[in-house]
């Protein structure tokens, strides 16, 4: 423009353009394994997903944790292929393969390209059907597995969690002991051992997850049919899923793991929480977990770290169970201000619902909702999120509902179901860290104390 001032006009933001989860194609494979085909364009490494309901709950006494070392030693050696050769056979075709256990039952996971999709069936279905456990196979993963339990003990982060989960769940019940097993139990396993676990696994009652660009794929479902869909083997029934897990009588409780010399006490709390279903909106607690503790400026944070200085971090986050959940807390602070830390920390946590700002309530339920986008952007995050989701009993659309739900989510609403969780049962309290500076928290009144030695 020619002797005149140019104006520029700043552009007007619109509102988000609404945005669902990735709905699935959906159908059932001849063994009865349900499939779900995601297809997002562009996602050349796919992703494969399989849930088994095999419940650790199962487990004979005494073999705690062959579930989980059952599944870690499917890709050790088949009637066709020995260790090695399976190794090989997965880094010449670009293939990933893992495998874990859970609540409900185990799960598998492949990441590899559209090319070598039908090399991986063919190998995770070999490992499924045709395992030979070795036995010096079996016995180098059970080392490891008893040398992660060792760090584990030693790690306090680690040791506080394990110690939360004994003193929360009621012993009766398999959630009170170690999913990955006891250096007792885990030494104890033999290849017979989880020969006999996997006799029980079948696709009766699973489901398998292919998400990724699937464009180039030839036929997938009648891929998976030929391959996946043609495994039989296995009980002919699922197993019983598992029933609650209960709290133990004197959960409310007071746990002091004591470790002379700590710089820092490592803090784990837990009491009753929602599991997905919750009349509240699953929503609602996702928000919550976000404005409590879910980031730097959430109200642990703001006030133990930024105002305060005792922490660098402290966290809230809510895991849901198969029926009902916790609301779980967790975090180190400095060792000289373990008492004044955790006094202000429980006094947080008590804040009565009606003292959350409707500001604080709609930015965190926005946050939640308008970062979803970018949370589930590629093919593993969206195949994690739908196999979680159905071994739950759930549907991918829960996600989309969670969503809109968050949308309309007003400051009462996240009141009622913060209290609903504070007036709850007591807290379980764990605290790992030099015995002169946490025994000064049996004064607190927290319920019946505990000491651990190391």
């Amino acid at each position: 423009m020619s002797g005149a001032e140019r104006v520029l006009t700043r552009p007007t933001v619109g509102a988000p353009v609404p945005w669902a989860f990735p709905e699935p194609a959906t159908s059932i494979l001849p063994n009865g394994l349900r499939l779900l085909l995601v297809h997002q364009p562009g996602q050349h490494v796919l992703s494969l997903r399989m849930t088994l309901p095999a419940p650790v709950s199962h487990e004979e006494p005494g073999t705690e944790g062959s579930t989980l070392l059952m599944v870690q030693s499917l890709d050790e050696g088949t009637d066709r292929h020995t260790a090695d050769e399976l190794a090989e056979l997965s880094e010449r075709h670009g293939i990933a393969l893992g495998g874990g256990a859970g609540e409900r039952g185990v799960h598998l996971g492949v990441e590899v390209t559209a090319r070598h999709l039908p090399v991986a069936l063919e190998l995770v279905g070999e490992c499924l059907t045709a395992p030979t456990f070795p036995g010096p196979e079996v016995a180098r993963l059970a080392r490891h597995r008893m040398a992660d339990i060792a760090h584990e003990r030693a790690d306090p982060g680690s040791r506080a969690s394990a110690e939360l989960r004994g003193a929360y769940f009621d012993p009766r019940d398999r959630p009170h002991r170690p999913l990955g097993g006891t250096p007792e139990s885990v030494g104890s396993l033999t290849p017979d051992v989880l020969r006999a676990r996997h006799a029980a696994l079948g696709p009766t009652g699973g489901a398998v997850v292919l998400a990724g660009d699937l464009s180039t794929v030839d036929g997938p479902e009648q891929l998976l049919a030929r391959t996946l869909g043609a495994w039989s083997a296995g009980a002919p029934q699922a197993p019983t899923p598992p029933g609650p897990a209960r709290r133990a009588d004197d959960a409310a409780r007071l746990v002091l793991v004591r470790r002379p010399g700590l710089a820092q006490t490592e803090l784990a709390l837990a009491r009753p929480g929602p599991d997905r279903r919750t009349a509240h909106g699953w929503g609602t607690y996702q928000a919550l977990s976000l404005l409590l503790g879910g980031s730097p400026h959430a109200r642990l944070d703001r006030v133990l770290r930024e105002e305060r200085g005792y922490t660098y971090g402290m966290r809230l986050g809510f895991r849901p169970r198969s029926v009902g959940g916790q609301c779980v807390v967790g975090g180190s602070v400095r060792s000289d201000a373990t008492l004044p830390a955790t006094e202000q920390l429980l006094s947080i946590l008590d804040v009565a619902g009606a003292e959350l700002t409707t500001r604080e309530v709609r930015e965190a339920a926005d946050f939640t909702a308008m970062t979803a986008p970018g949370r589930y952007l590629t093919a593993d995050a969206v195949a994690d999120e739908i196999v979680s989701l159905v071994g739950d009993g759930l549907e991918p659309g829960t996600v989309t509902r969670t969503l809109a739900q968050l949308h309309d989510l007003t400051r009462d609403q996240a009141a009622a179901a913060w209290d609903e969780v504070r007036r709850g049962p007591g807290w379980t309290v764990v605290a790992v860290g030099d015995p002169e500076q946490i025994d000064a928290l049996a004064d607190l009144g927290l319920g019946p104390v505990r000491v651990v030695e190391g």
